[in-house]
């Protein structure tokens, strides 16, 4: 199950479950959509993975207590600022490369 972690792991900005501007990666590292696209350039500063929209979990039990309030996200941040210059010469070796081809 996602964590639906609180914030951007970059710039801290609020991440609540429903936001559509969270993205993540395969593990999970949280950035708002802003990071992703101006920041990071669709490059995980942790794996090097790309980034896809985080789902909303439900906030309302349509079915079998699937939702929020049975399944609340996490609480804990993660703020770990990334370094423009490391990260830029990180991403340069993997933006020209497809997130499904890396």
């Amino acid at each position: 199950m996602l964590e639906l972690r609180p914030s951007c792991e970059h710039c801290n900005a609020a991440l609540p479950p429903d936001s559509t501007q969270a993205r993540i990666c395969s593990f999970e590292c949280t950035f708002c959509a802003n990071c992703v696209d101006n920041v990071l350039g669709n490059v995980c500063p942790n794996c090097g993975g790309g980034f896809e929209p985080r789902p909303v979990r439900p906030a309302r039990d349509w079915k079998n207590g699937n939702h929020v309030g049975r399944y609340p996200p996490s609480t804990t941040v993660k703020h770990r600022p990334v370094d423009a210059a490391q990260h830029g010469a990180f991403s340069a070796l993997l933006r020209d490369i497809a997130p499904q081809d890396r």
